[in-house]
């Protein structure tokens, strides 16, 4: 800021004197703009304002900082290490001014690329195990079929059988155990229940 220029103070409400800022710093209280090609955003707090606009001292002080943000953002793009891909300038109700900046030391997406293959690669080795994992539950599966059919074919091969009664009284169980055995003629029924 050159000495011929005159800080106002004096406004009597916050609306006028963030509009005369405005008018000589036109990145502030806007939202997002663009400095330098980096998407930035500039925001001072309406209590500070307030303090400000009566007070020369703190208004001297926030137009030396709205004044050195352009150049601040040039040597925030030729100082960061990587790209700077956004940044901010908060000035709280207090004067404190925080300054954030995001960056990426990919800018061509190269790292991004590669570790999205890493991951593709990592679930396909997953998703490999866990056809491997349902391949084999299914042969087992298959396999303790095969089993339970032989058994059922050596049965039926000699006939064997199994009868089951339910009931309160053992006689008339025994009764009917004996009758449902009689009742089996071929060799290939391999459970019969009978409830009394």
């Amino acid at each position: 800021m050159t000495k011929t220029e005159q800080i106002k103070t004096g406004y009597s409400n916050v609306n006028d004197y963030s509009k005369y800022l405005q008018g000589k710093y036109h990145y502030m209280n806007i939202g997002l703009t663009s400095m330098q090609g980096i998407p930035t955003t500039v925001s001072v707090s309406s209590a500070f304002l307030q303090k400000c606009m009566n007070d020369p001292e703190k208004a001297k002080y926030l137009e030396e900082n709205l004044a050195a943000i352009p150049d601040c953002t040039k040597d925030t793009i030729n100082g960061c290490l990587g790209t700077v891909t956004n940044q901010s300038y908060m000035i709280d109700a207090n004067g404190n001014i925080i300054e954030t900046v995001s960056g990426t030391n990919d800018p061509d997406g190269k790292i991004a690329k590669e570790n999205a293959e890493r991951k593709a690669k990592e679930n396909r080795e997953k998703e490999e195990k866990v056809k491997e994992k349902r391949a084999a539950k299914k042969a087992e599966e298959e396999k303790a079929a095969k089993k339970r059919a032989e058994k059922s074919a050596e049965r039926k091969e000699t006939g064997d059988y199994t009868l089951s009664v339910t009931g309160t009284d053992v006689k008339s169980m025994t009764q009917s155990l004996v009758a449902g055995s009689v009742s089996i003629s071929v060799p290939d029924r391999s459970s019969f229940d009978i409830k009394a």
